[in-house]
């Protein structure tokens, strides 16, 4: 009866891990990317999941899908938001606060 017990925790702690390491990183991730096409605007550059490259030119939230322009050429595009790989635009972010080092330095000036 001792050894099956052990056995039961052995398997719960193999479930844990696969869970921590496997599942758990994979639905991040997805929701990683899912923000990322979320946040392409207009004006960003993209490549799509088939490797074409280009520029956002306009969105349609009807469909869910963008117009990507391409080349030099200016072929038009629409694309759906599923199929864009990655926004390749930089943007600076804005710094986030840390609310509690500021109240320190509130209450460090107060005194």
């Amino acid at each position: 009866m001792d050894n099956t017990w052990w056995i039961w925790v052995f398997y719960g702690l193999i479930i844990f891990g696969f869970y921590f390491f496997l599942i758990r990183p994979q639905n991040k991730k997805k929701k990683q990317e899912d923000q990322m096409r979320k946040s392409a605007e207009i004006g960003d550059d993209v490549t799509t999941i088939g490797g074409i490259v280009g520029r956002v030119v306009g969105v349609k939230d009807d469909d869910d899908s963008l117009i990507v322009e391409t080349g030099t050429d200016r072929v038009k595009m629409r694309v759906k938001r599923w199929a864009i790989g990655s926004v390749d635009t930089i943007r600076d972010e804005p710094e986030k606060k840390d609310d509690k080092a500021d109240k320190k330095a509130s209450k460090k000036s107060d005194k």
